[in-house]
């Protein structure tokens, strides 16, 4: 289940709120068990508020699984530890376990636990104001809902609102650091068993109200974590959690805005056009009406994705939303897009869906003055 490796820091390629980027020499090993020579180094990425922030000459403990998988968002080799200097307890309130009974379970402090400083305001919370509520597939998404809704309505306090389906630290992800950084994002929350926002929360729901009530957020965008689990089956994905983030939105009194997974590139048949995962989270799991947001795309492949967004017409309300400016809009991001590896030259239309449904939900917001 977890490959297990020793090495010694050779440097810190890079840094970022949360996580060092290292590159390690790794101790030998014998090679792998094909007779494959062993990798002499690789990197490895450190969350420094769970090791430490290891330094050259350090002796690191990696799970190089990931890395040996070749996965593509999360091909690292993680520091487990750093045992010959291990950081210093930790200080301060907080008893929400996450990452629970494994062996780097964390504590951390909810914003919704009766020691936090708001949980009074919390405890009395029941609903959002009809706060617009952006619902993504995937992580990269989440620049892109930022880019149109900054196009529409300027200077929008957006949360995000950061589902377990994917990476559980939000320290992983550069783009929310670098969004965060620029003020084209107010703040994280993370929930669930996911970790390492600027506050964390039990559920969704509760991930909600401190979005809106704490972080005085006047929209928010709710999607999984960098990566996402697929197994090629209509049920067995992790972006499953969407549709239950639109019931979630919808029973606080929000406003859903339902963006669609599109793609003009991709080499799978069931992610062309509207993906299957999109038509099965809105049309299947999401029991409560969102607007659904079809972006104007141009030609045939715009026909296409109207005719499939159409499948969802009996439970939400279709809204054809217009594209134009967007693409300068997304170029403008102080971060480089990118979605299963392409970029937007690769396929614009998957970034241009995500910048209409941010378009949108400004556009409510502007309408409700």
């Amino acid at each position: 289940m977890i490959r297990w490796r020793a090495g010694a820091v050779s440097r810190i390629r890079r840094e970022w709120p949360g996580a060092a980027e290292l590159e390690v020499a790794l101790e030998a090993d014998g090679g792998g068990a094909d007779g494959s020579a062993a990798p002499a180094a690789c990197r490895a990425l450190a969350y420094t508020a769970l090791v430490g922030r290891p330094e050259a000459g350090d002796r690191v403990l990696l799970n190089t699984t990931a890395l040996a998988m070749g996965l593509g968002t999360g091909g690292y080799a993680l520091v487990v530890a750093v045992p010959d200097r291990l950081p210093p307890d930790p200080a301060g309130p907080g008893h929400l376990v996450k990452a629970r009974y494994t062996p780097l379970q964390c504590t951390v402090l909810g914003a919704d636990e009766q020691g936090s400083p708001h949980h009074e305001i919390l405890r009395g919370a029941d609903g959002v104001d009809g706060m617009p509520v952006v619902t993504a597939d995937l992580h990269s998404a989440l620049p892109a809902v930022l880019a149109g809704v900054e196009a529409t309505r300027p200077g929008t306090r957006v949360v995000y609102v950061m589902l377990d389906g994917g990476a559980l630290p939000a320290w992983f992800s550069r783009s929310a650091a670098a969004l965060r950084a620029a003020g084209r994002l107010a703040a994280t929350v993370t929930v669930g068993q996911s970790f390492g926002g600027d506050l964390e929360a039990v559920t969704t729901h509760t991930g909600l109200l401190t979005a809106r009530h704490v972080l005085g957020a006047e929209l928010a965008v709710v999607a999984q974590g960098p990566g996402n689990l697929g197994t090629g089956t209509p049920w067995g994905f992790s972006g499953v959690a969407t549709g239950e983030a639109v019931n979630a939105a919808a029973v606080l009194g929000g406003r859903p805005v339902a963006s669609l997974r599109v793609s003009e590139a991709d080499a799978r048949e069931r992610h062309r056009g509207v993906s299957h995962h999109s038509l099965t989270a809105y049309g299947r799991v999401a029991l409560a009406a969102a607007d659904v947001v079809v972006p104007a795309l141009p030609g045939a492949f715009g026909t296409r994705v109207r005719d499939q967004a159409a499948e969802l017409a009996g439970r939400h309300r279709l809204v054809e939303v217009p594209v134009d400016g967007l693409e300068d809009a997304l170029r403008a991001l102080p971060v480089r897009v990118s979605s299963m590896g392409r970029g937007l030259a690769e396929d614009l239309a998957y970034f241009l869906a995500a910048a209409a449904a941010g378009r949108h939900a400004a556009g409510l917001l502007a309408a409700a003055g």
